[in-house]
This record gives C-alpha cells, structure tokens and sequence, in this order.
C-alpha cells in the first residue's frame, strides 16, 4: 500500500512550483555495481497513436486522452532501467537477457517475473500517496487498469532495493528538467509538425553537449514515421544530480527515427 511518511518539505516546495529536492538520493542497496541507466521517455500522443495502428486494445488514459495547452505535457515517463550489474553479468547473464526479465532474471536477482500483459498482476510498489499523486501526472499508465508503475518497480526496481519514492521522484524529477530544457521547448513549439533529427541532435547539444546527442535512442512509428518514445543513457554516479552536460552516455544505436519524424498531435 501507500507509505504516508515524504518529508513536509518536499510537499512544501512542490506546493510553491519550486523543483523537489528528495532528502534521500536514489541508492541500489544490493546489486549496485552496473554504470548506468536508461530514461525511457513516451511522447505519448505517438504511444496512443501506435496502439490505434497495430490494434491493441486501447489503454483507458489513450482513450481520454484529451488536447492539453501545455504541449510538453505530453511527453510522458515510461521507465527507469540500471544497466547490467558486473555481479550479475559475472554468473554468465548477457544484455539481451537482463533486459528481457530485469529482476527475473536467472540465476539472479530471481525475483518472480512479470509481463507485459499482466501488469496489475504484479505486487503494488509501496509508493506514498503524496509521490503516487505526483507520477499520476508524468506517468498516464500508472494506477487505475494500467498498472504500469508496478510492472515498471518489478522488473527494473525491487531487486535493487530501491526506495520506491526515491526510484519514481527521480523520473518525475528528470521528466521535469527535460521539459524545461530546451529540448521540451523544441517538442513544444514544433508539435503536429514534421521535424529534422539534425534539428533535434542541434537542440540535445545545447543542452547536454555534443557528446550526450549520442545518449539519445529515439523510436518511432507509421509511415510517415511519428515519435514514440525516447531512451535517454545517464552515468549512474549522476542520476541524484541535475542533468547536465556530463551526465550522459553515448548508446549503440540512435534507433530508427530516420532523417525526419512527425511530433505526433493528440487524437492524429
């Protein structure tokens, strides 16, 4: 269930529209030899969009999905994923097969494995009301039918010992910087309208440096190929710290965006 214990003033500074400062940072208490994370963030008119294309059943919060003012309201968080730990990649456990069962994974962590399918299935996640109220507002799948919080701690979060407030605060606190980067400001002003990735790529290095441009995974769907989510690499010894050029890591592949993709409209 809910834990009721956030510190006032963490309340106190959301309340005043002041960034959240958690009192504690995001530890692994177990298995906390691995180098970095991935930020994987939805651009969830794109999400909603590729679900109507592939004829999946429509998740409640694309069906409401209504036409907001704040444009970078729609970009959404999808997850929080650490990286293979050295410990476990030391029992013979590849890549492909830590991010296919996370905290499943055998020989270890062999946690109980959840799926995709059965989200709510999983265990509830033990977030405070007051951080589960905060993510309601980031993460549209998580509560109600969606259950996408607790399919998210079960696979990437609870086999580290993660606290589950300080695991989700720092989504919603890294959601909240990119959006008021100018990286949030370019989705925002371009929204419905098809884009460059040099135009993007420009925008992620004023921002993060020419380096991080390399940390960005971006996918997309459909034909003209509309956004759909962003994966983001970030060093794990600067997750508790502001984003910043630095901070991130370059990934294998840019994904498969194309040379232009469409910041996809609700409802398109």
């Amino acid at each position: 269930m809910f834990r009721k214990d956030i510190a006032a003033v963490c309340a106190a500074a959301w309340m005043l529209g002041t960034p959240l400062a958690y009192a504690d940072p995001l530890t692994a208490s177990q298995y906390g030899d691995f180098d970095s994370y991935v930020l994987a963030l939805s651009w969830q008119t794109g999400f909603c969009q590729s679900m109507q294309e592939r004829n999946r059943n429509e998740p409640d919060e694309c069906r409401l999905q209504k036409e907001v003012q704040d444009k970078t309201s729609y970009l959404t968080v999808h997850g929080l994923w650490p990286s293979l730990p050295k410990s476990i990649a030391a029992r013979g456990v590849d890549n492909r097969r830590w991010m296919r069962f996370g905290c499943a994974t055998r020989p270890i962590p062999n946690m109980p494995e959840v799926r995709g399918s059965q989200k709510c299935a999983a265990a509830e996640t033990g977030l405070s009301l007051e951080m589960a109220n905060k993510l309601n507002n980031v993460m549209p799948g998580s509560g109600g039918k969606s259950c996408l919080e607790r399919y998210e701690y079960a696979k990437h979060g609870v086999c580290f010992g993660f606290d589950p407030d300080a695991y989700f605060g720092t989504m919603v606190r890294l959601n909240g910087e990119i959006k008021q980067s100018a990286l949030g400001t370019f989705l925002a002003e371009n929204y419905g309208k098809t884009v460059s990735r040099s135009a993007f790529n420009d925008v992620v290095a004023k921002s993060y440096g020419k380096q991080g441009v390399k940390a960005f995974k971006l996918t997309c769907n459909g034909n003209p190929a509309y956004l759909t989510e962003m994966q983001i690499a970030i060093k794990a010894n600067a997750i508790n710290a502001p984003l910043a050029e630095g901070s991130l890591l370059p990934q294998p592949h840019p994904g498969n965006c194309g040379s232009q993709f469409v910041i996809d409209k609700a409802g398109n």
